[in-house]
């Protein structure tokens, strides 16, 4: 029987529930894997107050799966934040927001004592940098910040859906940044939110994941950092 990527992914979201606290909130990312944690949160959705979500793509899921959906202000804690990533290291920095949500992601995973890092052992590189760098930009100042990223070594492309720049869900644009050598991702991180204009990177490595439960042929493997 051959594993796919979506049975990894399901692996790991299920693995996550081990980490979810009982009578309290749960942080969700966005995205593919993600969406598999939230379909498993369903089954335990009586035993958690309710979820805090990083996109409003994320916010429909959960209600559609009858989980109840808090504002991140509205709360005072939050033991864990669950949600995949774009590629991680072996130190625990990741490069996330292939989904275009890595400002709400980054707010919700600051607001968590843990963040829980599930991800298919694709995702594990030795450096950050093959998966494009997103950035997310005022849509005024998009053009001057892509040319400071170029100046960095990166080649910046803004992102596009139907000929449009897409849109995040803070009405921002995305540049994809590409060919990034990437051998200090915390440094890097705080060189580019240091640019005008720029709302975050998907850089997270200031603050990067507590666990990473990767998923793999064998079954899956934990991390701890």
């Amino acid at each position: 029987m051959t594993i796919t990527q979506d049975d990894l992914k399901r692996m790991v979201a299920s693995a996550a529930l081990a980490y979810v606290v009982e009578d309290e909130i749960v942080g969700v990312g966005t995205g593919s894997t993600a969406n598999f944690f939230i379909e498993a949160l369903a089954g335990m959705k009586n035993r958690i107050r309710g979820a805090v979500a990083s996109s409003e793509a994320t916010a429909m899921r959960l209600r559609a799966h009858g989980i109840q959906v808090f504002d991140l202000s509205d709360i005072t804690s939050m033991p864990v934040y669950i949600d995949g990533a774009d590629e991680i290291t072996a130190q625990g920095a990741m490069i996330k927001g292939g989904g275009a949500a890595l400002t709400r992601e980054k707010i919700v995973a600051s607001a968590a004592a843990r963040f829980i890092c599930i991800a298919d052992a694709s995702k594990l590189v030795q450096r950050l940098g093959k998966f494009a760098l997103p950035v997310e930009v005022i849509p005024m100042g998009h053009a001057v910040v892509a040319r400071k990223l170029a100046a960095l070594g990166g080649i910046p492309k803004l992102r596009m859906i139907e000929n449009q720049p897409l849109l995040t869900d803070n009405g921002c644009m995305v540049l994809d940044v590409h060919g990034m050598q990437i051998n200090d991702p915390a440094a890097l991180e705080q060189s580019i939110n240091n640019i005008a204009g720029v709302v975050t990177n998907g850089l997270f490595a200031q603050q990067g994941a507590s666990v990473c439960l990767l998923g793999g042929p064998a079954g899956v493997q934990t991390l701890t950092f």
